[in-house]
């Protein structure tokens, strides 16, 4: 089992910054891919970002890239969601899961994930 709490979420006006954090606690969190999910009122949960284990690559969909940044520190047992220019479409119930595979395809799938958090609310006025 793995255990995943998120911190950071919040009230901030367009153009501003959040940082998202999640801190793992239970099995070895360098064995596990990690990914930031959201979903916003009314929606389905979308993948935003992944890192794989060691931290070196990752992955963002478009709308984000060049604005968020994921990043973990193994040595913490935490993954990180830096967002900076954040638009009023951000707004979510953010997520991290943990996913115990690696794979060359990208896993972006809610279903390649076995373990979440609870979520942080991230809200983004106009």
């Amino acid at each position: 089992q793995v255990q995943l709490v998120e911190s950071g979420g919040g009230l901030v006006q367009a153009g501003g910054s959040l940082r998202l954090s999640c801190a793992a606690s239970g099995r070895t969190f360098s064995n596990y891919a990690m990914g930031w999910f959201r979903q916003a009122p009314g929606k389905e949960r979308d993948f935003v970002a992944r890192i794989n284990r060691s931290g070196g690559n990752t992955y963002y969909i478009d709308s984000v890239k060049g604005r968020f940044t994921i990043s973990r520190d193994n040595a913490k047992n935490t993954v990180y969601l830096q967002m900076n220019g954040l638009k009023p479409e951000d707004t979510a119930v953010y997520y991290c899961a943990a996913d115990p595979k690696s794979s060359s395809r990208l896993r972006s799938d809610v279903y390649d994930y076995d373990y979440w958090g609870q979520g942080t609310p991230v809200t983004v006025s106009s």
